[in-house]
């Protein structure tokens, strides 16, 4: 029977995945997107928008559409939906492995400071700086709206919502960035700080190297650890070689 692959899509790495899957001839691949995006990039294969209704939603589809294997390439800030499709992948004996990336390592000349939340992020800003380039995605700003005292550039592919820092200037722009972009970027606004979670993405690690020459310090937000007893590999390549050695 042709395979049934569920992706939890939503970065760059479920796109090329599911490009990757597609190919194969008899494959049948999904991809589930939570639909926060309005104009989400092309995806090859099946696409369905919105979430599941939590952990016994996502094992009810898991069942009803013969999935043979789960992937979770979603965001590795993407705490939640990762705890959920471990539970019901567990549930349903279906496969799953989770795609996540490299995280970020500091080089040499970085002036970086590794928080585990973002309320720790808005504590530290004060003695930091005063102009911040906050750059942790448009729906957790709420953190730092209590900083009055601080005048923020916040960058996002859509206007983040609120509340927001009384002081806050929207930038809407899509990466990737060259260093380039980010140096000139992080002197016109007169930035003095970064704050960023550790994507790991090489679409916006620009900005790192531009802080790095620029001598900024940046506050780099720690990834979620993943969930107990989850099977994790860090590119396509790597789900690829699982796909072809997991049972199905």
């Amino acid at each position: 029977m042709s395979p049934h692959i569920l992706i939890l899509g939503g970065t760059t790495e479920a796109r090329e995945l599911a490009a990757a899957l597609a190919s194969r001839p008899g494959w049948r691949v999904t991809t589930s997107l939570a639909g926060r995006v309005t104009r989400p990039g092309a995806v090859a294969g099946e696409v369905r928008i919105g979430g599941f209704g939590g952990v016994e939603g996502l094992a009810d589809w898991l069942r009803e559409e013969q999935v043979d294997a789960l992937v979770d390439a979603t965001h590795p800030f993407a705490r939640a939906i990762t705890a959920h499709a471990a539970r019901a992948a567990a549930a349903t004996g279906v496969p799953s492995v989770v795609l996540r990336r490299p995280g970020w390592r500091p080089g040499p000349g970085d002036r970086w400071h590794p928080v585990d939340s973002l309320d720790e992020a808005a504590r530290l800003l004060p003695g930091l700086g005063q102009r911040v380039f906050l750059t942790t995605g448009r729906m957790e700003l709420a953190a730092f709206a209590h900083l009055t005292a601080l005048h923020f550039v916040v960058r996002s592919v859509e206007p983040p919502e609120p509340p927001l820092p009384p002081h806050t200037e929207v930038l809407l722009a899509r990466g990737p960035f060259t260093v380039a972009d980010e140096s000139a970027l992080l002197q016109e606004h007169r930035i003095d700080v970064l704050v960023t979670k550790d994507s790991g993405a090489a679409a916006t690690s620009a900005k790192l190297t531009a802080a790095r020459e620029l001598a900024l310090p940046v506050v780099v937000v720690r990834r979620p650890a993943l969930p107990d007893g989850v099977t994790a590999v860090p590119d396509v390549a790597g789900v690829q070689r699982w796909l072809d050695l997991t049972p199905r």
